[in-house]
């Protein structure tokens, strides 16, 4: 039977490049200059760590982080800015996390969008992944539109198309 997987992950040899492109702009900006600027990417659990000298810095280097990130191909909801910026001494920090697998509250969300279209698919939570398996391809085809035209709030990748 025909079926395919579902995952919201990041290539992260993408998203050091991305990083090392907002770092380089940054770092040529003149708006930029003898000011402090921290970039880092914990390669290990997906978070960028951001320093700025104030709130509107950060929130200009928030604005070439996801232009850079964008034109390298990761979706702009990939970031997770839900964490609020904290003042430490003199520099403002913020920590963002990279969405890289769909957690299971996302894989749920999916799962009930399947069903409720009334397509005749099965769709299976397989660890970070959704396994979508049906009769027929076209079928998979229309579970593929519907997650890409149904805006749930983070980046989706189709993977693994087996007929």
């Amino acid at each position: 039977m025909p079926s395919f997987d579902i995952a919201s992950k990041v290539d992260l040899q993408t998203l050091d490049n991305a990083i090392n492109t907002v770092k380089k702009e940054i770092s040529n900006r003149f708006d930029f200059k003898n000011s402090h600027v921290l970039i880092e990417l914990n390669k290990k659990d997906f978070i960028v760590k951001l320093e700025a000298d104030s709130d509107m810095k950060l929130e200009q280097i928030i604005d070439v982080l996801i232009s850079r990130s964008m034109k390298q191909g990761i979706d702009a909801t990939a970031f997770d800015f839900e964490k609020e910026a904290y003042p430490s001494g003199k520099v403002v920090k913020k920590e963002v996390s990279v969405r890289n697998g769909l957690k299971q509250d996302d894989a749920k969300k999916v799962v009930k969008l399947i069903k409720d279209s009334g397509i005749k698919v099965q769709a299976a939570i397989m660890d970070n992944v959704v396994r979508v398996t049906g009769k027929k391809i076209d079928d998979l085809q229309e579970v593929m539109a519907k997650c890409k035209s149904a805006g749930l709030g983070f980046p989706l990748q189709f993977d693994n198309m087996k007929s």
